[in-house]
């Protein structure tokens, strides 16, 4: 049996865009990217997400910026923080997983390195050229009520898992949740 580390993430999380740039420069290690929406599991939990609290939001900022700083990670807050993440998660789910992580790299780089507003259909397009995606295709398939059931499905499992965050790391049925408790992740990974 292979093992994987499940990587629950929502592209508008800083803290998904934190570990997926540590995540990338590790050699041997299997990822399972679940895309969740993030505001659908603050809801099921009853939780307010920090974006809507003002002392939180500043500390989160603050926050983000020493994390990609002492691992030399480009980063900049996005100026359209928070944005409906939606169209891009369910269209995590439709585009050919050979393109998968050109669109992983070019979405959360977009967003939180470049500040660009990702949830612009202009600028999503671009991203979508960029990756060699159809753009019919891609606008045409996160409407079908099959995706939008998909990615409901992976946020309500995620929930029921006792997930409330993202990023999360699942590993060996144990959950590690926040992109700092990714090493016990892979401490549990490698045991």
């Amino acid at each position: 049996m292979i093992k994987l580390i499940d990587f629950y993430f929502d592209f508008i999380s800083p803290y998904s865009y934190l570990a997926y740039k540590k995540l990338i420069n590790l050699n041997n290690i299997n990822v399972n990217y679940k895309p969740i929406l993030l505001g659908g599991l603050h809801k099921l939990g009853g939780l307010t997400a920090h974006a809507f609290n003002e002392r939180k939001m500043k500390n989160m900022k603050n926050d983000c910026q020493l994390i990609a700083k002492k691992n030399k990670i480009e980063f900049k807050w996005n100026n359209k923080f928070p944005i409906n993440s939606i169209s891009l998660m369910r269209g995590y789910l439709v585009i050919d997983d050979k393109l998968k992580k050109k669109y992983f790299d070019n979405c959360f780089n977009a967003y939180w390195k470049d500040d660009v507003d990702i949830s612009n259909e202009e600028n999503l397009s671009k991203i979508l050229e960029k990756c060699e995606i159809d753009i019919n295709f891609f606008y045409e398939n996160i409407k079908q009520q099959k995706i939008k059931d998909e990615l409901k499905e992976l946020t309500n499992s995620a929930f029921k898992m006792d997930i409330f965050g993202a990023p999360t790391f699942m590993v060996n049925q144990k959950l590690f949740w926040g992109q700092d408790r990714l090493d016990y992740a892979l401490d549990e990974y490698n045991s």
